[in-house]
């Protein structure tokens, strides 16, 4: 139940023409408690109700159930949800044996694209794209929770 991953700042809209699938998402916070945070999201057609616990040290590793749920349900949660639902495009694309999720923001978060990658092992090796940044492991403000109630447009330019 354990996720490993690595954020990173994306340079480039290269990844587009990498990318093998993109899906639309919607998402909001039941509770974005930095100690655990519960989460209902609408990926594509799908709906899904995750718990994310609080990251270790290095901002790596934490616990993650999810939960697929009909998509139905998943709309009415939203509307339970904190202030913020997060809207983005999610391209995937592989690189090696990985595959990176490449997140395009829009609305309050619109100019941030991250890209994420999950491992088995915190010092598990992978290949980096040429499009890929600046490492924002650990670094709270691009938790997706984070950017719910505090937007990307409200610290960028600090």
């Amino acid at each position: 139940m354990n996720e490993i991953e690595r954020k990173f700042l994306v340079l480039n809209d290269s990844y587009k023409q990498e990318a093998f699938s993109q899906s639309r998402i919607s998402q909001g916070y039941l509770n974005s408690h930095p100690e655990r945070a519960v989460r209902v999201r609408i990926k594509g057609y799908k709906g899904y109700l995750t718990i994310k616990g609080k990251s270790n040290e290095s901002g790596t590793t934490r616990m993650e159930w999810e939960t697929e749920i009909p998509v139905a349900e998943a709309k009415q949660l939203l509307t339970l949800c904190e202030k913020g639902v997060i809207d983005k495009i999610r391209y995937e694309v592989k690189e090696g044996k990985h595959t990176f999720e490449v997140d395009e923001f829009f609305g309050d978060n619109e100019g941030l694209v991250i890209a994420e990658i999950e491992l088995e092992t915190e010092g598990e090796m992978y290949t980096k794209p040429q499009w890929l940044g600046k490492e924002v492991t650990g670094d709270e403000r691009y938790y997706n929770a984070s950017l719910s109630h505090t937007p990307y447009y409200t610290w960028k330019n600090k």
